[in-house]
C-alpha cells in the first residue's frame, strides 16, 4: 500500500525564509504588497494562502515558489512517485478552519522549470474565501473527477471531468467545487516574468 503525501508547513518554511535573508515582516509586507497581520497570520498557520498569494510571496522574497516545498531543483527531469508528492493543505491547523482545497506539488527538483504543476482536492470549505485573486502568468486547469465551478472576471462557469480552461492570471479568478462535492483537479501555472528581488505584488484583501 503506497503512502500518504506529506503534508507541507508552508507557513514556517515562509518565516524562516524570510528571516535567512534578514527580511522585516514590515519590509516582506511593502515588498509583497500583503499587510504585515496577514503575513503573520500565514506564517504562524492561522491562515493558508492560495497558490496566487504564494507565487507573489515568493517573488517578494526574491525565490522561486518550489522553495516553499523544500525543492531542490537540481534534476534535468523529474519523476514523482505517488508517496513523494509533497502535499500543502489549505487547513488553517489553528483555527481548525477548512478554506476549500488542499494541493500536491508534482513537479519538484526539476531545474531550470517556468511551469508549476499541481494536483488539486476542491473540498467543501467551512470558511468562504469570497475574494478572486490575480497575478501575473497564466494558467491551465484540467477536470479529473467531480464538478469545479470557475470564477474568471465577470464569468462564472461549471466545468466536468475532461473539461479544461486556460486563462491569464492577471483576470481576477477563482474555483470552488460544486454542490459541497469534492472535486479533483490538475492546475498547471506560469508564474510569468523571473523573479525579481522586491518586486511589490498586488495587495489582496486579508482572509477571515
Amino acid at each position: 500500500m503506497s503512502e500518504e503525501p506529506k503534508e507541507m508547513l508552508v507557513g514556517e518554511k515562509i518565516k524562516q525564509l524570510r528571516e535567512v535573508k534578514g527580511i522585516t515582516l514590515q519590509d516582506f509586507a511593502g515588498k509583497s504588497g500583503f499587510s504585515s497581520a496577514l503575513l503573520s497570520q500565514i506564517e504562524n498557520h492561522m491562515v493558508s494562502p492560495p497558490l496566487g498569494t504564494l507565487i507573489k510571496l515568493a517573488k517578494a522574497l526574491g525565490v522561486e515558489i518550489g522553495e516553499f516545498f523544500e525543492d531542490v531543483r537540481e534534476a534535468p527531469y523529474t519523476i514523482v512517485r505517488h508517496s513523494e508528492r509533497k502535499k500543502i493543505s489549505r487547513v488553517a491547523s489553528k483555527m481548525g478552519k477548512n478554506y476549500g482545497y488542499a494541493y500536491e506539488s508534482l513537479a519538484f527538483d526539476k531545474k531550470g522549470r517556468h511551469m508549476e504543476p499541481f494536483l488539486v482536492t476542491l473540498e467543501p470549505a467551512t470558511s468562504k474565501d469570497k475574494h478572486a485573486y490575480a497575478h501575473e502568468g497564466e494558467e491551465f486547469i484540467f477536470v479529473l473527477e467531480g464538478k469545479m465551478e470557475v470564477q474568471l472576471g465577470d464569468h462564472t462557469d461549471v466545468l466536468e471531468p475532461g473539461d479544461s480552461i486556460y486563462y491569464d492570471s492577471t483576470i481576477p479568478h477563482k474555483v470552488q467545487c460544486v454542490d459541497d462535492k469534492p472535486a479533483l483537479i490538475v492546475a498547471v501555472i506560469y508564474s510569468g516574468q523571473e523573479i525579481e528581488k522586491g518586486v511589490a505584488g498586488q495587495v489582496e484583501p486579508e482572509e477571515d
